[in-house]
């Protein structure tokens, strides 16, 4: 404008040069709402957006030790409490920033910088409960206390603690390297990730993301798994514990499999019946991460290069975990077990 004003360009280059470096953006006017204020919304209205109740929000934050103020990359401070529901209400169901303005009374540009560093700090404070099997609710008495209830539940196994699987997760068809990304099975684009749930319905193990084509045995041997059910995976006395999975895994002590061929005995095909019924209920956990945190099932807005895709399935599991904790699950109920308190998850 300055170039204009002194007849340095013409209209022409005036107007091509305005549109260049204008915003593409829509402009929204976020300053007609009020500043978001937690208290002043209801506990239904907060279960609906963020899926916790207002009081377990203000208790997320302290047990995740989150700051109280988080600072953007741009210098832009936020209240803790506000960035976590920012995250929260980003990933409870598919909605666009520009939906959320009049929530929060802020552009589309902030939320979008809220939402990512707040995701960076969840996943850097606590993406390492979801890699590692030496933690308290998964002492050797616990261990113990699952292969208990998951026998009495029906399984034939006494020593059987947990079940791993490996879950698909569709994204957008990419633009190059498609291949790498197609799954056969399911015939969609996806990343994969491989998962150790106990029967609390927590995840005690998540690995991934890979690439969508890759079987669920080479991610079992990337993933470095049997070594640490080696270390770990054991009762108090010593006794190996082991976790149990479908016919694409390995027999080993610490993981078991169900009997192959097509000729099974009436008591191989019973023991195989009896273990898919209750490996099946554990299973729900993948269908829960899901149902509340929806976004991660609109694919269209999943694209692998643009975004950060696993990192959003790494940290909604963590938040299906908190939640698991606050408000237990159909699977602890199945297996009448009750999950650790959320202070015990996130010591």
């Amino acid at each position: 404008m300055l170039s204009f004003d002194e007849n340095i360009i013409d209209d022409e280059e005036f107007i091509f040069l305005n549109e260049m470096n204008s915003s593409k953006n829509p402009d929204f006017p976020y300053w007609q709402y009020d500043p978001f204020d937690l208290d002043c919304l209801t506990d239904e209205e907060c279960k609906a957006e963020f899926r916790f109740w207002k009081n377990d929000i203000y208790l997320l934050k302290e047990v995740m030790q989150l700051p109280d103020e988080v600072i953007c990359y741009n210098r832009l401070v936020v209240s803790g409490v506000e960035a976590l529901c920012i995250l929260l209400k980003r990933f409870a169901y598919p909605i666009r920033y520009s939906d959320m303005c009049s929530r929060f009374a802020r552009p589309v540009p902030q939320l979008s910088m809220i939402a990512s560093e707040m995701m960076n700090l969840v996943y850097n404070h606590h993406s390492h409960r979801l890699t590692s099997l030496q933690q308290n609710w998964l002492s050797p008495v616990s261990l113990q206390n699952y292969a208990d209830v998951i026998h009495n539940a029906g399984a034939p196994y006494t020593n059987c603690w947990g079940f791993v699987d490996g879950t698909v997760r569709p994204v957008c068809k990419p633009g190059t390297l498609q291949r790498l990304l197609y799954n056969g099975h399911k015939r969609v684009h996806a990343i994969k990730f491989q998962s150790v749930v106990a029967p609390n319905d927590l995840i005690a193990n998540l690995f991934g993301p890979v690439e969508g084509r890759r079987h669920d045995s080479g991610m079992l041997r990337d993933s470095d798994l049997l070594t640490q059910l080696q270390l770990y995976s054991h009762s108090p006395h010593g006794d190996p514990l082991c976790i149990y999975g479908d016919l694409a895994y390995p027999l080993r002590p610490q993981l078991q499999a169900p009997f192959r061929g097509l000729h099974l005995t009436p008591l191989q095909q019973d023991f195989n019946s009896s273990m898919s019924k209750v490996r099946s209920s554990v299973e729900w956990v993948f269908g829960d991460i899901i149902n509340y945190f929806s976004f991660l099932d609109y694919k269209k807005n999943l694209k692998v290069g643009l975004s950060a895709v696993g990192k959003m399935y790494i940290v909604c599991s963590l938040l299906t975990n908190a939640r698991t904790c606050l408000y237990s699950s159909n699977t602890g109920s199945y297996f009448s077990l009750d999950p650790p308190s959320l202070q015990d998850y996130f010591p």
